[in-house]
This record gives C-alpha cells, sequence and structure tokens, in this order.
C-alpha cells in the first residue's frame, strides 16, 4: 500500500503555492506509505538548453566543494554551477550532461543520481512524509506541476534509491501504488535494448518501458497505452514529464484514485482528505478514474 498525490497549476496564483499546496497533500498519505517519500518539481521550461542533474549524497556533509572543483578542472559540461542543500544537490550546465555523468560514476560513486533533465527536480529520501517534506523545504517550491509519493514497501529494499518518484529518462518520472506481477519479463524485453536498470523495484520496469516507448518517438498517452498492454497487476501509476501529467489505472481499478479539477489546478491523490484543504474544493469537480483509461493534463 502506497500513497500518490499530484497537483498540476493552471494559474500562476497556484504555481506560487505548488510546494505549500502539494505539502499536505503528501503528508495526508503518511498512513498509506511511512517507510520514504518523495517528489517531483517540474519548475523550470522543458525547451531550456541547460541541463540539471539531481544528486543525492550519502550524508548531509558530503563534500560538495570537491565535486564542484572537479567538475570545474574537468572542464566537462560546459559552463557547470552546484547548489548543494545537506544531501541534495543539483548540478547545472550548458553542455552535454553525459561526460559528466561518468565523472560521477567514476570519481564519486557514492551519489546516486536521482534524475537529469531540463524541467524537473526529484527528492526522495527514507522517512516519514513530513520529515522528507521538511527535509527538502516543499512548502517554498513553486513551478507547473509536481508529483508525489508515500511508500510502504512489501518488495525491495527501504533506500532513497527504492524510493519514488523513479526516473527513466529526461523529465520524466513516475510514482506507483500496487504491484506488477509481470515486471522481469518487462525488464527483460527493455534491457535487449540495452537499457540499464538501478533498481530490483517494479516500478522501475514500467517506468524504463514507457522511457523507451517515448523514446520511439511516442507521446506520453500512447506510451502509456503501450504500457497497458504490457504491463499485468493491480497498479496506479502517475506520470510527470515536462508539459503534463498523467494518470492511468489497471483493468480493474484495486487501486483507489481520486481526481479535483477546477479552473486553477488538477489535484490527484490516492484518498480525498489530500485534497480537502486546496482551494475551492468544494466547487471542484471531483470524480474517480475509470479502469484503462489515460488521463493526461497539459500545462
Amino acid at each position: 500500500m502506497c500513497g500518490l498525490v499530484g497537483l498540476l497549476a493552471k494559474t500562476p496564483a497556484i504555481s506560487e503555492q505548488l510546494g505549500a499546496l502539494m505539502r499536505p497533500m503528501l503528508e495526508g498519505m503518511t498512513q498509506r506509505g511511512p517507510d520514504s517519500a518523495g517528489f517531483a518539481i517540474f519548475n523550470q521550461s522543458p525547451d531550456s538548453k541547460a541541463w540539471r542533474i539531481n544528486v543525492l549524497a550519502p550524508a548531509a556533509d558530503y563534500d560538495w566543494a570537491l565535486v564542484s572543483s572537479t567538475l570545474a578542472a574537468k572542464r566537462l559540461g560546459g559552463k557547470v554551477g552546484l547548489h548543494a542543500d545537506g544531501r541534495h544537490a543539483i548540478i547545472e550546465l550548458s553542455g552535454d550532461p553525459a561526460p559528466v555523468l561518468v565523472c560521477l560514476q567514476e570519481e564519486f560513486p557514492a551519489l546516486d543520481v536521482l534524475s537529469t533533465g531540463h524541467a524537473m527536480d526529484i527528492y526522495k529520501d527514507v522517512g516519514l512524509p513530513r520529515e522528507v517534506a521538511e527535509r527538502y523545504r516543499l512548502d517554498e517550491r513553486t513551478g507547473t506541476h509536481a508529483i508525489g509519493h508515500t511508500r510502504m514497501a512489501t518488495e525491495s529494499e527501504i533506500t532513497p534509491r527504492h524510493a519514488h518518484p523513479f526516473v527513466a529518462g529526461p523529465d520524466f518520472c513516475i510514482v506507483h501504488n500496487g504491484s506488477l506481477s509481470n515486471p522481469y519479463s518487462v525488464r527483460k524485453r527493455v534491457e535487449r535494448r540495452g537499457i540499464h536498470f538501478d533498481s530490483n523495484n517494479d516500478t522501475e520496469s514500467a517506468a524504463r518501458f514507457i522511457q523507451w516507448r517515448l523514446a520511439k518517438g511516442d507521446d506520453l498517452g500512447i506510451a502509456i497505452n503501450h504500457g497497458l498492454r504490457e504491463l499485468d497487476g493491480f497498479y496506479t501509476l502517475l506520470m510527470g514529464d515536462g508539459k503534463s501529467m498523467a494518470l492511468v489505472r489497471d483493468p480493474f481499478a484495486c487501486k483507489p484514485a481520486v481526481v479535483a479539477e477546477t479552473d486553477d489546478y488538477v489535484a490527484i491523490a490516492s484518498e480525498f482528505r489530500s485534497l480537502k484543504h486546496l482551494p475551492h474544493i468544494n466547487e471542484a469537480s471531483i470524480y474517480e478514474p475509470k479502469p484503462e483509461r489515460v488521463y493526461v493534463w497539459k500545462v
């Protein structure tokens, strides 16, 4: 059992409050997921030429200055800046991120690379949702849309790497409530295409499959429809990319979800209690998403 939350802003006023509105949504799912929590904030233009690499260190006193000086000395990725906040850091660069990622893997193997892209920042860690939200100052974040997750582990380890959101490509992430019955067959299929996995979590199989379809040229809705034909199990999947947020439930719709839409926002949660604080919620169109229907909301 896990908890999903998502919020897409339709107005600048909601964008400015995005994190403040998301925090009680995330904390409202604590009983569904006390082991770890995470969230993705989309707060940059996906068409930007600048790259952002989100990384997580094993401790808050990590030597970020050494990382910064090493990247500068090697002259990787064009103009590089590193902005650290405790265990988390964002590396901003103007050039190709590939040599920077290789350098991080070779020189700083203790770092977990959380995401690479133009528009998205990822924060995830072990602990109660309240603790993770405080640690990474969720209520201060602004942006166009965000998705979050609280995890109650039923398989695989309880580590930041196994926490959600799962990232499989630039500016794309996924959170999942449920369990897949065929993750290893899906994994084998995409691994044969040379795609690397970072964990043994079943959610990563869904993320890698959908990202593979995106890389083949599908838009998000078409990629998810391919996923519906390949993924077996009981699940609700909530996804985000730089320009949209998407939701799908399995053919039996066993895992709960509720959507609230107004002229100002689209909000999603596993349970209504995470939506009740939202502005004008009493005027929202509230509904339960239908099984096997792909819902996509554009920014």
